[in-house]
C-alpha cells in the first residue's frame, strides 16, 4: 500500500488547500493577498513535515510508522470544515467592525486548521523514499520515483476538486472524499502490517467522519449578513446567496460585502439608486440622444440581469446580449431576479472578452458591470480590451463601466478613465451618489456633460431616465477626464496590485489612533 498512499498524499495535500478556499471565500473573499497566504502557510507546514518526516523515517523507519501519521491526516482533512465553521462565524462579527487584527486572526485560525493535515502529508515523501531505500546506488531512481508519483497525485489533487467534486458535491463532502480516499488504503496499511490498534481507531475514525461531513454540511455554510436567506449555491466560480430584504431580491457574492443585482417585483419600485440605473443614462451624454437612439446593446457581466431591466424600462425592449460567465448565476437570474421576464436578453454564459471578440454585432452601448468582489478581471481593464469594445460600437455609440472606490480614493477609477481614454476621444467620469462606485464612460460621437438634463427632458415624464439624469446632475460629480496618466494593458495591467493597496490603505485608515 506504500505507493498508494504516495499518490494519494499528493491528491489530499493539494485538494485539502484548494477546498480550503472554499471554506474561506464566503467570508473573506478570494483576493491575491487570501491566496498568497494559503499557499504560502501550505508550503511552509509542507517544509516542516518533509524536516520532520524525514528526521522521524531515520529514527523509526517502519510502514507502521507512516500508515499511523497518513491515518491521523485524514481524519484531520475530515474534520476541518466541522472545525472550521464556529471560528468563520465568530470572524463575521469582527469584519463587520472592521476590527482588522480580529480579522486577520480568524483567517490565520482557519488556516492553522491545516497545519495539522499538511505537516503530516509532508512526513509520507520523505517516509516512503526511507522505506523504498535498498542501496544509495539506486537512491536517485528511488527519490525520483516517488516524487513523480505524489507529484501526480498532485496533479490529480489540482482539477478533480475544482471541476468535479465541490460542484457536485460540495465543500464539506469534498473534504471527506479527500479523507476517505487517503483513510481506507492507510487502514489496509496498518491491517497488512498487524498494527491492530491503530488500525482499529483509524476504522472508528472512517466511521465518524461522514457524520463530521454531514454535520458540517448542515445549515447555511454563511449566514446572510441582512435581510432573509433565500437561496445559497456554490458553483465553480463563486459562492452565492439570494437573500429577501424590504421585499426586494438581492444577489450577493463571495465575501458578502457587495450587492450585485436588485429585483423588486413591483414595477414602481424599478430604481435601486446604485450603478445599474446609471447605464441606462449613459447614452444621453451624446448630442442628440433621445427616445430610439439606443437600438442594441451589450452587458457584459450581466448577473441577475439588473442592468438589463434598467435598459429596457428606459429604451424599451431592445435587443440585449448578456454575458454572463457563471452558469449557475445566470440560473439564479432565473429563478429570482425575473431574468426570464424579460423575452429581449439573450443570455450568453461565456468570459466577457471571448464574447465580445467573437461577436459580430456593433452595438449603441456596452456597459461593463464583471466584479468578481473587490476585482475587475485584468482582460476588462486595458487599452486592448476597450480597442475591441470601441470596434463593437456603432458611431454614436457609448462605452460604460461601473469602477468601485472608497469615499476618497479613486486610483482605480483614474486609470481605468486614462486607458479608456487612450481609445476614446472622450471620456467622462460620473459618481454614484448612494454607492462607493463611479461610472467611467466613453465615447467617439460629439458629446457635452450638458447634455445628461437636456437629453432626458425628451423622455416622457414618467420615464425612469429623467430621476437618474438629475442625480448625476445633482451628486454625480459629472467631469471630463483628461488625456494622459496610467494605461492597462494586456501585458501589464496590475489592477489586483491597485484594487489591494486601496484595501490596505483603508484598513489603516481604520485602525488609525
Amino acid at each position: 500500500m506504500l505507493k498508494p498512499v504516495v499518490l494519494i498524499g499528493g491528491f489530499a495535500s493539494l485538494g485539502a488547500e484548494l477546498t480550503a478556499s472554499r471554506l474561506i471565500a464566503p467570508y473573506f473573499g478570494s483576493s491575491t493577498f487570501i491566496w498568497a497566504t494559503i499557499i504560502g502557510i501550505t508550503l511552509a507546514f509542507l517544509s516542516v513535515g518533509y524536516w520532520l518526516g524525514g528526521r522521524v523515517a531515520d529514527r523509526q523507519p517502519t510502514a507502521r510508522a507512516l500508515f499511523t501519521v497518513t491515518a491521523l491526516a485524514a481524519i484531520a482533512i475530515g474534520l476541518i470544515p466541522l472545525l472550521a465553521r464556529p471560528i468563520l462565524s465568530v470572524s463575521l462579527d469582527a469584519f463587520a467592525r472592521y476590527d482588522v487584527g480580529a480579522f486577520y486572526g480568524s483567517l490565520v485560525a482557519v488556516l492553522l486548521l491545516l497545519a495539522l493535515p499538511i505537516t503530516l502529508l509532508g512526513f509520507v515523501t520523505p517516509y516512503a523514499i526511507r522505506l523504498q531505500l535498498e542501496s544509495v546506488a539506486s537512491a536517485g531512481n528511488t527519490a525520483g520515483s516517488i516524487y513523480a508519483l505524489s507529484t501526480i497525485g498532485s496533479i490529480a489533487g489540482s482539477f478533480l476538486p475544482v471541476l468535479l467534486l465541490i460542484p457536485q458535491l460540495g465543500t464539506a463532502k469534498t473534504f471527506l472524499v479527500l479523507a476517505l480516499s487517503l483513510l481506507l488504503p492507510s487502514i489496509a496499511g496498518l491491517a497488512m502490517s498487524k498494527a491492530t490498534a491503530p488500525a482499529l481507531l483509524a476504522l472508528l475514525g472512517a466511521l465518524a467522519l461522514p457524520f463530521a461531513a454531514a454535520a458540517a454540511g448542515t445549515g447555511a455554510i454563511r449566514p446572510a449578513d441582512r435581510g432573509e436567506l433565500l437561496a445559497e449555491r456554490e458553483s465553480s466560480y463563486n459562492y452565492i446567496q439570494v437573500v429577501r430584504e424590504n421585499g426586494r431580491n438581492l444577489l450577493i457574492l463571495n465575501d458578502g460585502h457587495a450587492v450585485h443585482s436588485v429585483y423588486d417585483p413591483d414595477p414602481a419600485n424599478l430604481l435601486t439608486g446604485g450603478p445599474w440605473d446609471y447605464f441606462m443614462a449613459a447614452p444621453l451624454v451624446v448630442d442628440g440622444a433621445g427616445p430610439g437612439s439606443i437600438e442594441r446593446a451589450m452587458i457584459i457581466g450581466l448577473a441577475g440581469g439588473t442592468a438589463a431591466r434598467q435598459l429596457s424600462a428606459a429604451w424599451g425592449p431592445i435587443p440585449i446580449d448578456g454575458v454572463e460567465i457563471d452558469p449557475e448565476i445566470a440560473q439564479i437570474g432565473r429563478e429570482y431576479f425575473g431574468l426570464d421576464d424579460m423575452a429581449n436578453v439573450n443570455v450568453i454564459v461565456a468570459d466577457g472578452r471571448y464574447a465580445l471578440r467573437t461577436s459580430d454585432r456593433r452595438y449603441d452601448l456596452i456597459g461593463v458591470d464583471a466584479y468578481r468582489q473587490p476585482y475587475i478581471p485584468f482582460q476588462l481593464t486595458t487599452r486592448e480590451f476597450f480597442g475591441e469594445v470601441r470596434d463593437h460600437l456603432t458611431p454614436d455609440g457609448v462605452a460604460v463601466v461601473n469602477v468601485g472606490r472608497t469615499v476618497t480614493d479613486y486610483r482605480l477609477v483614474e486609470v481605468i478613465a486614462s486607458t479608456m481614454r487612450s481609445v476614446f476621444d472622450t471620456v467622462y467620469v460620473v459618481d454614484v451618489g448612494e454607492f462607493m462606485n463611479t461610472m467611467v464612460i466613453g465615447t467617439n460621437a460629439p458629446s457635452r456633460i450638458g447634455n445628461f438634463v437636456a437629453n432626458a427632458s425628451r423622455f416622457p415624464g414618467d420615464s425612469p431616465i429623467r430621476p437618474v439624469a438629475s442625480w448625476i446632475e445633482a451628486d454625480g460629480s459629472p467631469r471630463l477626464q483628461e488625456p494622459g496618466g496610467v494605461v492597462f494593458t494586456d501585458d501589464h495591467a496590475p489592477v489586483e496590485q491597485v484594487i489591494d493597496t486601496i484595501i490596505l490603505d483603508a484598513a489603516r485608515e481604520v485602525t488609525a489612533p
